[in-house]
């Protein structure tokens, strides 16, 4: 039998010769430039390879340079829409406002209501203070929870719901829980007394709260800042001991049996502030930056505008734009610290309470009699002014030049145009004018009707008249 080694027969195609494919021999024309052209076939893949990948890393790059853009022109889409819905709101809350003072009847029953309650508010508290210190709690509890949702719904209404998240409402809550829920806790209700006594108490100067009754929104203003104090006065120095130890045993605790320093006040009153700030920060400032750079109020903003031109606001201003805010918190930090520091005066000393309570009490009645001076007294000034102004323009229309009344030409008076006939002279009165009128009208018709010319003297007195000239003014509508 033959094999492959030593067979040299036709292949199945036919030809006379097939190649031997254990053959080596042509190994020996293989040479160096064989072994290089692999090398430069290795180099060429992997230069392309190169560039395969140089394109898709300038791609990669475009694609974030694209996409960057378009978070950036999305925020600018957004913006420009929240600025649009709330010009467009804004426009219709200015528009009520306008059709609101072109009302005759300036006072709307919400503000009779509203200076009812106030009033009513000062009594009840006044009674509750003297007589019933222990249900003080009772009726600020009452109130707040017709204040708060009243509250909320106004400021939904205007676009001011940001500023409920402000410290003082924080507090009220504070107080809340010391009240119902945590009447044991003794570092809860140290923290609300410096809180209340500190921020809320002072933020009456600072936030000028004014005690207008007729003004809803002034009135739950007042109420959010000067209540808590009041309230933790009456348990403080005005409740009895008895009813302390059974309702209210942390306050009774810290008065007789436990003394607290300054440093702890301001320790424990600093860790529900710390959280407070945080949970501000990151739910209002960042979640909600968008909103509030579309125009959106808030404490920094109105703050920053408020105080603009003073020292500190300066100072503040000058910092980056990222730096603003955490300085504004920083501040705001140590303006707590510093309305805390009489906290312990406050609390162990009745006097000196009863004194700071009563002082911004007077502050709030003075900002209201600004607020009505002001308000009031412009308003009557412009009113004034308008009255003037209508009075000198009607006087400048009397005073100009009319024709008189047509001369009788061929025994006839020219017939009169249909306007209103009035004596231009400033010396007659109402029942001259008219007797003057209906002569005039008599002499016309008798004209008339007889055909007769009319004597020189009547004629004179006719064209003239006895006190002056006769204008005749057409009527305008004012």
């Amino acid at each position: 039998m033959a094999t492959p080694l030593d067979s040299n027969t036709t292949s199945f195609s036919g030809s006379p010769y097939s190649p031997d494919p254990w053959d080596l021999s042509s190994l020996d024309k293989l040479t160096a430039f064989d072994f290089l052209d692999n090398l430069a076939l290795s180099a060429k893949v992997e230069k392309l390879n190169r560039s395969i990948q140089l394109q898709a890393e300038n791609l990669k790059k475009r694609r974030d340079k694209v996409k960057k853009e378009y978070e950036v022109q999305k925020e600018r889409v957004l913006q420009s829409v929240e600025f649009e819905k709330y010009k467009a709101k804004y426009g219709k809350d200015v528009d009520k406002l306008l059709e609101k003072w072109s009302d005759p009847q300036a006072v709307s029953a919400r503000e009779k209501l509203s200076f009812v309650v106030g009033v009513s508010n000062i009594f009840i508290t006044g009674l509750l203070m003297g007589g019933y210190p222990q249900w003080m709690h009772i009726w600020y509890t009452a109130q707040l929870l017709w204040f708060l949702p009243l509250r909320y719904w106004q400021y939904h209404q205007k676009g001011y719901h940001y500023f409920l998240a402000d410290l003082c409402y924080f507090v009220n809550i504070l107080l809340l829980l010391s009240l119902w829920v945590f009447p044991n806790s003794r570092r809860l209700f140290l923290s609300t007394y410096c809180l209340a006594y500190g921020n809320n108490a002072v933020a009456i100067a600072m936030w000028r709260n004014s005690m207008v009754f007729h003004s809803l929104d002034k009135v739950t203003s007042l109420f959010i800042h000067i209540m808590p104090p009041v309230v933790l006065h009456c348990l403080v120095h005005l409740t009895p001991l008895s009813v302390l130890q059974e309702r209210f045993p942390a306050v009774a605790r810290v008065k007789t049996q436990e003394h607290y320093t300054l440093v702890d006040m301001i320790l424990w009153s600093s860790l529900p502030y710390a959280v407070w700030q945080l949970m501000y920060h990151l739910l209002i400032t960042v979640r909600k930056a968008n909103e509030i750079r579309a125009g959106r109020p808030t404490s920094f903003t109105w703050l920053r505008k408020s105080y603009a031109n003073t020292w500190i606001g300066k100072m503040v201003l000058k910092l980056p734009n990222v730096l603003q805010e955490y300085a504004f918190m920083g501040l705001q930090y140590l303006y707590a610290l510093a309305t805390m520091l009489p906290c312990p005066l406050w609390f162990y000393y009745r006097p000196a309470s009863a004194a700071f309570i009563s002082s911004v009490a007077l502050w709030s009645v003075y900002n209201g009699a600004t607020y009505y001076i002001d308000v009031f007294g412009n308003r009557f000034k412009r009113e004034l002014e308008q009255l003037k102004r209508e009075s000198a323009k009607w006087q400048h229309k009397t005073a100009e030049p009319s024709p008189t009344l047509p001369a009788v030409q061929d025994g006839h008076f020219e017939e009169l145009p249909k306007n209103v006939v009035e004596l231009d002279t400033a010396t007659s009165t109402s029942t001259e004018h008219k007797a003057k009128d209906n002569e005039i009208t008599k002499r016309t018709t008798a004209t008339t009707e007889t055909h007769v010319k009319l004597k020189p003297e009547a004629e004179t007195e006719a064209q003239t008249g006895s006190h002056g000239p006769i204008t005749i003014e057409a009527e305008k509508d004012e």
